[in-house]
């Protein structure tokens, strides 16, 4: 059962677990040993450390300065910068194109063409009313195309593209499934049920081993990890695993027996693993995977070569912490920490080397969305994002961004 009842960490009383801890466990006479608190499945304060990552942060866009008012979108943006609308929900993109960009767009990535760019973003509606749809970008930054690549599916929440150019779209719901998805629309999707069936709400893959890493977003989900069956680029077959986060934040992985979860929940079947208390956005970099736990706040970073987890950000950590909500993740080029809000003041944030955050820009007027979907263009001097539900807060009113500026300065 979620400890919170609502992801949005804006009304929290921020004196902090550790202050719980301090108070509370002590006052009954416990002693809370990192050990004691690993086993009780929830997100470990005491077995993940806090050191900085072996591969240092970027700290690039903390520097852009001040955001600005608003502009004629309602984006706050710092100077220098300027932003645009690409897609509106209910509306076709490219007219005269037929496909009309989908409700609730979501978790996103962006694809590399011999002509520009594919921006790729998911569609967070349940009933089978979900999928992902694309727009397509020439050289020039123009939208030339837009069209589904994924329908049929249920609350597709985030994903994570490829190594090999395609892209894992994750349905969030208990018996949820990966679909692997073409970015040019060509192929047919394919559902991918040895990632497992759960809640699933993104993924990451490490491009040297072929190796996915999995959030699942329930209050007691678990990190998980897919080792694929052979070194080809290849999803059909492979083993699950569970994350145990031991004390100095070394992890061991642990086999989910049954991935298809038609007995018990994945997430039951490994006593050893450690619960992270609502999963949200993944994505690699320069072997280091970076996720967000939404019901306590936290980033994390796991660095792949010596299985080890630390904490770069909490929210706890700050008497009024500027990033709350902590929900879809991306890392630049230059290895800067992006992280976009879910509720909290509809930010994307930059997590600095110093666990400090900087605001990169605000969406005035949208208090009833989220934003979704960071991530930048091939170039790296273009940030796309979505307000999944636009100022109405109606799914069918969701609006896709671009921002163009020195990010690269």
């Amino acid at each position: 059962m979620p400890l919170f009842s609502s992801k949005t960490k804006k009304q929290r009383d921020h004196r902090g677990r550790r202050e719980f801890l301090r108070h509370g466990l002590v006052g009954m006479g416990v002693l809370a040993t990192g050990s004691m608190l690993s086993h009780c499945r929830e997100s470990n304060p005491v077995g993940a450390t806090r050191e900085t990552p072996s591969r240092r942060l970027g700290d690039r866009l903390g520097k852009l300065g001040p955001l600005q008012p608003p502009d004629e979108n309602g984006v706050r943006l710092p100077e220098g910068f300027t932003s645009r609308v690409v897609a509106r929900s209910s509306q076709e993109p490219v007219p005269g194109c037929g496909y009309r960009w989908h409700p609730a767009p979501d978790g996103a990535a962006v694809f590399t063409t011999d002509d520009g760019w594919i921006y790729v973003s998911n569609s967070e509606v349940g009933g089978n009313q979900g999928g992902v749809g694309a727009l397509r970008f020439d050289l020039e930054g123009r939208v030339i195309d837009s069209y589904s690549i994924l329908d049929g599916t249920s609350t597709n929440c985030a994903g994570g593209p490829t190594p090999w150019g395609t892209w894992l779209s994750c349905e969030e719901f208990d018996q949820g499934q990966v679909w692997e998805c073409d970015p040019f629309g060509k192929k047919q999707a394919i559902v991918r049920p040895a990632l497992g069936l759960f809640k699933h709400e993104a993924a990451a893959v490490d491009p040297v081993r072929n190796d996915v890493y999995l959030t699942e977003d329930t209050g007691d989900g678990l990190f998980y990890r897919f080792r694929p069956g052979s070194s080809a680029p290849d999803l059909s077959a492979g083993r699950l695993e569970a994350a145990e986060v031991m004390d100095g934040g070394k992890v061991a992985w642990h086999r989910v027996k049954d991935p298809s979860g038609a007995v018990q929940p994945t997430r039951m079947q490994v006593p050893q693993a450690t619960a992270f208390r609502g999963g949200e956005g993944i994505w690699q970099h320069d072997q280091v995977i970076y996720f967000t736990t939404t019901q306590d706040g936290r980033v994390w970073a796991y660095d792949i070569s010596a299985s080890t987890i630390t904490v770069i950000y909490d929210d706890d950590d700050h008497a009024e912490p500027e990033l709350t909500g902590v929900d879809n993740i991306t890392v630049s080029a230059a290895g800067d920490v992006i992280v976009a809000e879910d509720g909290g003041d509809q930010q994307i944030v930059t997590v600095l080397p110093d666990r400090k955050t900087a605001a990169l820009l605000r969406v005035t007027g949208h208090d009833k969305s989220e934003i979704t979907g960071p991530v930048f263009d091939p170039s790296g001097t273009r940030l796309y994002f979505s307000s999944q539900r636009g100022a109405t807060g109606e799914s069918e009113d969701g609006m896709t961004f671009e921002v163009t500026g020195p990010f690269l300065a």
